[in-house]
């Protein structure tokens, strides 16, 4: 779709006045409904408002008003500008903060040092507007209103975005170094090592003969009968 001219209305009535373009081409330039140009002719509609050139502002030629006339199938465009605007390009610094907001930028700094420590002195700048003198005094309570000072929530102050906070505390978290488990301190103790081992079976070892093994021809040895000689003495003994 094309763009129409600037004050559509205004540029409908000095075309109805001061040429024979049929209502269909003006309302297309126009961006309007014939009907809404037929009532314009009829002095039904935009009454009371004065006829804008079009040719003056540069917005159509002589020649496109003549071609359109001489062809009613004609649709006329709006002329391209040959002088080019400058793009306005937004210069770089902190963001503006009205009056009523600025006397809670200590209190939003407070609360964006105690809950993300890991912005950087520029992110904060960022976000609320302030400077790194600021910044700094509020870290080290040496503001002139430290004593005063509550956390709150910049967001909730109005003084920056949801969106915008989340954006700077997520580009911090990516800027900062990531710390091995080497240097995070000592770790739960892997599952395999954290079994305890089974017991030995005591029942095979002799008690009171520390690691000795029960040997089974030694007990039989013990447990032979005594020589026939033997055994006579002892009974003369009793």
């Amino acid at each position: 779709m094309s763009q129409g001219p600037l004050m559509p209305k205004a540029t409908a009535v000095w075309l109805v006045e001061n040429t024979s373009l049929s209502f269909d081409q003006i309302a297309d330039f126009c961006k309007l409904h014939p009907l809404e140009v037929k009532g314009i002719a009829d002095g039904e509609v935009a009454a009371g408002i004065k006829g804008l050139d079009p040719v003056s502002t540069g917005q159509l030629t002589r020649e496109e008003i003549e071609r359109a006339q001489t062809n009613p199938n004609h649709r006329m465009k709006v002329a391209v500008s040959k002088v080019k605007l400058p793009e306005v390009k937004r210069t770089k610094g902190p963001r503006y903060t009205p009056l009523s907001r600025r006397q809670d930028r200590p209190n939003a700094i407070l609360w964006l040092l105690r809950n993300h420590p890991e912005l950087k002195d520029a992110q904060v700048m960022r976000l609320v507007g302030t400077t790194k003198a600021t910044i700094q005094q509020i870290r080290e309570r040496t503001h002139w209103n430290s004593g005063s000072l509550q956390p709150m929530d910049p967001v909730t102050l109005g003084l920056c975005s949801q969106i915008d906070l989340d954006f700077e505390v997520q580009r911090a978290a990516k800027d900062r170094p990531v710390v091995d488990a080497a240097e995070g301190g000592a770790t739960l103790m892997p599952p395999e090592l954290s079994v305890m081992p089974e017991p030995e079976d005591h029942d095979e070892r002799r008690p009171g003969r520390g690691d000795e093994r029960l040997d089974a021809d030694s007990v039989f040895a013990r447990l032979k009968p005594m020589r026939k000689g033997e055994q006579d003495e002892d009974d003369d003994e009793y």
